[in-house]
């Protein structure tokens, strides 16, 4: 067979590597705690799990619009409004199985060779990924650890040319758990008046995932960009539901016939008993996810305080989502190295810094979504690997 040479540029996301090779230890008899993965360990709340089942003995066995059931859509809009004080058309709501379609479906949208996407580095891996798939250029922004893995706006506006068609953004973010202030978002802003052309893709996934008192600035929030601004969220993180497959992206009105037409070639619709679950979580009880939110935030004190104790490791205090990003380099180990090593000898289960970008290296990702227990069982061990190397 010969393939087409667009999928040698397909990367893929690590955390499942290194989640294949963790749970084939575990097969083979090793005790391995999954500190990789990025997956609330958290059930999906009872409420949410019965409107699934009931719509499917109701009968809600076919097709769905494209774009999401309009009641979902509706639902979505009024949650935003209620969160984020913006008000949003449910008309320009387009509901996908999970996050990644938005993402691919807004690189595919203003990807294409000759034009230059900007994307967080370290970040999401499908951001890159997608954008060497799609022929553009792939302009890394870089996430310092001494400015809190947040992004400089004078950085990003530095780096804008007359190629750029999409600027990816993401806070609270993945890998490092980094939150940008409002003062940068308002002057990242203020400078996007000088490229009207440029549109903006806000990962806004772990939006309800805050420490410190700290509140979520979303995008929606600036009416001076509302007609070029895609904002992606969903179910997954929020309410436990990963295999549920449940996304949503807001659109500008410009864009939606197009990522409809997307949405139609390529899945036709989501899932119709997942979106009545998705209806259940928005407009249901909130209390599971404010007790989620709360143990993470417990979890969070726990995992940087016992990296911080570690030889050779220091830990940024993560300000959102559920992920530490910890600089190993006084370790003498590059990143990879510390990955295999405390998979293979300590039995824990991380993710490589480089798995995010170049500019990962001498960091390492840990997920806080298992338990305390589970977290400090796994410090422990990571602990008495250090000590034996000295």
């Amino acid at each position: 067979m010969i393939f087409a040479d667009s999928l040698s540029r397909l990367g893929t996301e690590s955390a499942f590597v290194v989640l294949a090779r963790a749970q084939a230890l575990a097969a083979s008899g090793r005790d391995i705690i999954n500190l990789g993965i990025g997956q609330p360990d958290f059930r999906t709340p009872d409420h949410i799990v019965e409107a699934g089942i009931k719509a499917l003995r109701d009968g809600h066995h076919g097709y769905t619009p494209a774009n999401g059931l309009p009641a979902l859509r509706e639902a979505v809009a009024a949650d935003l409004e209620a969160r984020h004080g913006a008000a949003v058309d449910p008309d320009h709501v387009v509901v996908v199985p999970g996050g990644k379609p938005t993402m691919f479906f807004a690189v595919l949208m203003f990807g294409q060779p000759g034009t230059e996407i900007m994307y967080p580095n370290p970040g999401f891996p499908i951001y890159e990924s997608v954008i060497r798939y799609s022929g553009a250029t792939p302009v890394p922004m870089a996430l310092e650890e001494a400015n809190g893995f947040a992004f400089s706006a004078e950085a990003v506006l530095g780096q804008i040319t007359e190629r750029t068609r999409l600027i990816i953004i993401n806070s609270p973010a993945n890998p490092t758990g980094g939150v940008t202030p409002q003062a940068e978002i308002d002057k990242l802003v203020a400078g996007l008046a000088e490229w009207p052309d440029v549109a903006i893709l806000s990962d806004e996934i772990y939006s309800r995932m805050l420490y410190g008192g700290r509140e979520h600035v979303s995008l929606l929030q600036y009416p001076e960009i509302r007609d070029r601004l895609i904002v992606l969220d969903g179910w997954s993180k929020t309410y436990a539901m990963t295999g549920w497959r449940m996304g949503y992206a807001v659109w500008p009105e410009a864009a939606v016939d197009h990522v409809t037409r997307l949405c139609i070639n390529d899945h036709s619709c989501v899932n119709a008993a997942a979106q009545f679950a998705g209806l259940a979580a928005l407009t249901g009880p909130q209390d599971a996810v404010e007790e989620m939110v709360a143990q993470f935030d417990a979890r969070r004190k726990i995992i940087v305080g016992a990296l911080n104790a570690l030889p050779g490791v220091r830990c940024a205090d993560p300000a959102g989502a559920f992920y530490a990003f910890p600089n190993i380099e006084d370790t003498g180990l590059s990143s990879t190295e510390a990955q295999d090593l405390f998979l293979d000898a300590a039995g824990v289960a991380t993710v490589s810094g480089t798995s995010f970008g170049a500019w990962g290296e001498g960091y390492l990702r840990f997920s806080y979504a298992n338990s305390a227990d589970n977290i400090a069982r796994a410090m422990e061990r990571i602990g008495e690997v250090l000590a034996a190397r000295t």
